[in-house]
């Protein structure tokens, strides 16, 4: 094997080191590119979720306000017969 066979070798296994250098860097950059919007995606859920419980909680401290007043109500009406019913 002459030198220039080996140079010629060495630039070609070079070149396809490379490539795959470039073919492994642009697929770890898409990668990073789909797990960083699959992360904004679960934030915004996640946003969402605690917006939706926020809403729920108001909603039943709300129900509970508005329960303990009818019951007020209903014991100013009649105590025996509201007394008799809970447990």
């Amino acid at each position: 094997m002459t030198p220039n066979d080996i140079f010629s070798y060495a630039g070609t296994a070079a070149s396809v080191v490379a490539a795959l250098v470039l073919v492994k860097a642009a697929w770890q950059t898409q990668t990073s590119k789909v797990w960083r919007e699959e992360a904004e995606a679960q934030r915004t859920r996640a946003d969402r979720l605690q917006a939706d419980m926020e809403e729920i909680k108001a909603r039943l401290t709300r129900i509970e306000t508005e329960n303990q007043r009818l019951v007020q109500l209903l014991m100013a009406l009649d105590p025996e017969r509201v007394t008799s019913h809970r447990i």
